[in-house]
C-alpha cells in the first residue's frame, strides 16, 4: 500500500504527532483528494481536545482542505480526476433527517465534518464524500482558498443572507480571522461597511480591508455611533465574546439583525423591550453547504477578496496549531504539503 505523511491526535488533549499512514481508498460516493493546503482553524481544537461528542481516535484534524481529485469511487458523477476542489466544515449530510429533507443541509442532524467525523486535512491525502466538494477557481491559489472553505463561507454566507441591501449600514464586530474577511465581503457586496474593534490601532487595517467607518469599542459608545450612521441593518458578530456583542443591540436599525458566528458559552444580554421596540432579532448562523463554499470561492475570485495568511509546511503543524491557539497568527495559518 502507498504511504503518506499525516498529523494525528491519538487521545483527547494529546499532542499532534507526525506519522506515516496508508493512503486511503475512496468508497462508493467518495473521492480521494491529494491535498495541497489545509487551513488551521480554531475549531480544530474540538478534535485535539476531544470536545466533540462521538469523536474517536486516532484522528487527523483539519476541515479547510484544498487540493486535487486523484481517485474517484463508484457512483461519483460530475467530478473528474485532476479537478481542483475544496472541502470545508460541511463534510457531508445524511439526506434523511428533517433539516436535510427541507434542504437545510448545513443543519443536518448527522452532519459529517472533516477532521471530526472522519480524517481531515492535516495530511497529504484525504477521502471525502463527493457531496462535500466545492470547485476551486483557477484565480485562487490553494493556500488562499483553504481558509475560505470555513472562515470565508461562514462570513460570506451570513452577509448575503442577512437581509441587507446595497447601501445599507452593515457592521462587522471583530477584525480577526473571521472579521477581516467579513469586512472585505461587506464592502464587495455593496454595504456601507462599519468595522468595530477594540483599539484605534486597528483602524488603518480595517479601512484598508474596505471599511467605510471605524468604531473603537474600547472608547466609544457603539450603539450611539451606529445610530449616528442611521442604525445597522445587520451586525455580523465574529468575536468570541458575548459581552462585546451586547452593546451593539441598541445600534440595530428597525428590523435590524445581530448575526452571531463567534462562539462563546456566556449569554448575550438583551431585554425583550430591546427586541420588540424595533422588531430587532438575534440569529445564529452556521457555515454553509458545499455549494455555498463554491459560491464563496467564486465570489472571492471575482471580487478580489483574499484571506491574510501565514503558511507553514505540514511537518510544522504542531507549531501552526499552537500559534493559532495563542492568537499569534494574523490572520489564518495554513499548512502546505509541498
Amino acid at each position: 500500500m502507498a504511504k503518506m505523511r499525516a498529523v494525528q491526535v491519538v487521545r483527547a488533549g494529546g499532542p499532534l504527532e507526525i506519522v506515516e499512514r496508508e493512503v486511503p481508498e475512496p468508497a462508493r460516493g467518495e473521492v480521494r483528494v491529494r491535498i495541497q493546503a489545509c487551513g488551521v482553524c480554531h475549531s480544530d481544537s474540538l478534535t485535539v481536545e476531544g470536545q466533540w461528542s462521538g469523536l474517536t481516535f486516532p484522528r487527523i484534524p483539519g476541515h479547510e482542505i484544498a487540493g486535487v481529485i486523484e481517485a474517484i469511487g463508484a457512483d461519483v458523477v460530475e467530478w473528474r480526476v485532476g479537478q481542483r476542489v475544496g472541502v470545508g466544515w460541511f463534510g457531508g449530510n445524511c439526506g434523511h433527517c428533517e433539516p436535510c429533507r427541507r434542504g437545510w443541509l448545513i443543519d443536518c442532524r448527522h452532519l459529517r465534518i472533516p477532521g471530526i467525523s472522519y480524517d481531515g486535512g492535516y495530511a497529504e491525502a484525504a477521502v471525502a464524500p463527493a457531496s462535500a466538494l466545492a470547485a476551486i477557481p483557477d484565480e485562487l491559489g490553494d493556500a488562499e482558498a483553504a481558509p475560505l472553505l470555513c472562515a470565508g463561507v461562514t462570513t460570506f454566507n451570513a452577509l448575503r443572507r442577512s437581509g441587507a441591501m446595497p447601501g445599507d449600514v452593515v457592521a462587522i464586530l471583530g477584525i480577526g480571522g473571521l472579521g477581516h474577511l467579513g469586512v472585505q465581503f461587506a464592502n464587495k457586496l455593496g454595504f456601507r461597511t462599519v468595522a468595530i474593534a477594540r483599539g484605534g490601532d486597528k483602524e488603518a487595517l480595517a479601512r484598508k480591508l474596505g471599511a467605510h467607518h471605524f468604531i473603537d469599542n474600547a472608547t466609544e459608545d457603539v450603539a450611539a455611533a451606529l445610530n449616528h450612521l442611521g442604525g445597522a441593518r445587520a451586525v455580523l458578530a465574529t468575536v468570541t465574546s458575548a459581552k462585546a456583542m451586547t452593546p451593539v443591540i441598541d445600534g440595530l436599525a428597525v428590523r435590524g439583525r445581530l448575526i452571531v458566528i463567534g462562539v462563546d458559552p456566556e449569554p448575550i444580554e438583551v431585554t425583550p423591550l430591546q427586541l420588540i421596540s424595533a422588531s430587532r432579532s438575534i440569529v445564529g448562523h452556521a457555515a454553509g453547504a458545499s455549494i455555498d463554499s463554491q459560491d464563496t470561492l467564486a465570489f472571492s475570485a471575482l471580487s478580489g477578496v483574499r484571506p491574510m495568511i501565514e503558511t507553514l509546511p505540514l511537518a510544522r503543524a504542531p507549531e501552526a496549531y499552537a500559534r493559532m491557539m495563542r492568537g499569534n497568527a494574523r490572520f489564518r495559518m495554513v499548512l502546505t504539503m509541498a
